[in-house]
């Protein structure tokens, strides 16, 4: 469903939702001005994962831009995984101040680990060494990004978190791991809900150089409009991803939903759904080399009904996306101020999770302020009614 962003219902009642909750600010007795006023902590988990990558973006986004006031943990990402154990360590990512800052304000910090063990048999090695690292630098415990164990790979999953559990006890040391949906995967839910602190759920990526048509990267209601879902299920949306993990038997409290800072761009596409007019032309038939990974504060905030585009909305969705004035190709689909606070409003109020992440720090950053982030701290306190 398409309808223009400017005079759309769901642009007005979503803007009234994202005022109700800036109002919280003077609900909880706080001066209008955050600046000259302590800022309340979120009440639902708000996990920001920042790259040690983003200082040599542009703009640059270090230590130094985040404001740590509005966030609950951070994910510093990433180390990676060789095949005997041991880690790859950039020599530009440790970040001391990222630590001390954090520290300061009551954030607690994760180590982020790109990937899992090659076999059962180097675990003992991955977390040995995983857990010196925490110790040794002082992080407050680790995330694993291993995307994805296979249905056969379901009991090393399984032994991994458990000797990390082992190896950095609750409640001293926190763990998270980052995953897609459950069921084709060798995630070993609910089994390893024990050794978890909580789940981070990526429902993003929908969109991208994979499909064959302009996707939306991440519905927050399932738009049965799109006319190839099979691109995206069985969890193509936020609330869709939800039910499959509590259908699963993890508790609410331990989910945090994904809400993305960047988006994708199309060149060849030219509506909501439309094909890639080069896909008939390439190998795997999918859109490929003509969608474009583009961050929100560079790339989509200059491109709201400005520079040749029109924002619309998908009142279904709730998710905002972008066309060519002139009907020429380009499709840009993305989250803004107010899908964001509504996907955060949604997933902790709504379906009272434990909390949202957000992937990741850096895109929504224009040199100067952070729209989506305010928007997921707004959307964080609770609400006044």
């Amino acid at each position: 469903m398409k309808v223009h962003f400017d005079y759309s219902k769901a642009y007005i009642r979503l803007a009234m939702v994202l005022l109700v909750g800036f109002s919280t600010l003077w609900a909880s007795g706080q001066d209008q001005e955050l600046s000259k006023a302590k800022t309340p902590k979120p009440a639902k988990r708000l996990i920001g994962d920042y790259s040690y990558s983003s200082r040599t973006q542009t703009p640059p986004y270090t230590s130094k831009q985040i404001p740590y006031s509005k966030l609950t943990h951070i994910i510093h990402f990433g180390v990676g995984v060789y095949s005997d154990g041991t880690l790859y360590v950039d020599p530009d990512f440790l970040e001391p101040n990222l630590l001390t800052q954090a520290h300061k304000n009551g954030v607690k910090v994760l180590l982020a680990v790109n990937g899992g063990p090659s076999s059962e048999d180097v675990i003992p090695a991955l977390v040995a060494n995983v857990a010196l690292f925490v110790k040794e630098h002082g992080y407050d415990g680790v995330d694993i990004d291993w995307e994805a164990p296979t249905v056969g790979q379901t009991e090393m999953f399984y032994d991994l978190m458990a000797s990390l559990r082992a190896a950095l006890p609750s409640p001293t040391y926190l763990i998270s791991t980052d995953l897609g949906w459950p069921g084709s995967n060798g995630y070993a839910i609910p089994q390893v809900n024990q050794f978890l602190d909580f789940f981070n759920i990526e429902t993003y990526d929908c969109a991208g150089p994979w499909t064959a048509d302009g996707q939306l990267n991440s519905q927050i209601i399932w738009d049965a409009n799109d006319t190839d879902p099979w691109e995206c299920q069985p969890a193509g949306a936020a609330n869709e991803d939800i039910a499959l993990f509590l259908q699963e038997g993890v508790p609410p409290s331990q989910l945090n939903i994904g809400t993305p800072f960047y988006g994708y761009y199309y060149a060849t596409v030219s509506a909501l759904w439309g094909p890639c007019s080069n896909a008939s032309q390439t190998k795997d038939l999918n859109c490929d080399w003509s969608v474009y990974y583009e961050n929100y504060g560079t790339f989509f905030k200059p491109r709201i009904n400005k520079k040749g585009f029109q924002t619309f909305y998908d009142t279904i969705a709730q998710v905002p996306y972008m066309l060519r004035v002139d009907g020429k190709p380009g499709f840009g689909t993305y989250d803004d101020e107010y899908s964001t606070y509504y996907r955060v409003w949604y997933s902790d109020w709504y379906q009272n999770l434990g909390g949202t992440f957000i992937w990741s720090l850096d895109a929504d950053y224009d040199g100067q302020t952070q729209d989506l982030l305010d928007a997921a701290y707004a959307a964080s306190l609770p609400p006044v009614n």
